[in-house]
């Protein structure tokens, strides 16, 4: 048996696009996080460099993870918001899951944690 309700939503509202920009200002600030962790994080420890005894750095730089603190937990908060929108404004079963904003929320705060690990293992040794 055919689903024979008409749509009655014409255009999409504030609070719509509202959650479209929060989920791009989140994977944005996730995309930054991924470039300020590449500067910040320690540099690998290859063979080669070994050889020719060049000097890498075995320690996280401090202010940009001070940086890629705040831009992950604002991608966190960006993305919790969005679900919290999603939750009150959906109330069709068609309506979308935003599986993708459940996924960046659950990405960055494991990455916190594993960069928490990361920095206090660094330190003990």
């Amino acid at each position: 048996m055919k689903n024979t309700k008409k749509e009655r939503r014409s255009t999409a509202d504030l609070w719509t696009y509202l959650l479209r920009v929060l989920a791009i200002v989140g994977w944005g600030l996730f995309v930054f996080a991924l470039i300020v962790s590449y500067y910040a994080a320690p540099e690998s420890d290859y063979g080669l460099l070994r050889y020719h005894d060049i000097e890498i750095r075995k320690f996280w730089l401090t202010p940009l993870t001070g940086y890629l603190y705040i831009v992950l937990w604002l991608s966190a908060l960006s993305s919790y918001f969005c679900l919290i929108l999603d939750k009150y404004r959906s109330r069709r079963k068609s309506d979308s899951k935003h599986f993708n904003i459940l996924l960046l929320l659950v990405i960055t705060i494991s990455w916190v944690s594993f960069i928490l690990v990361q920095i206090s293992e660094t330190k003990i040794v």
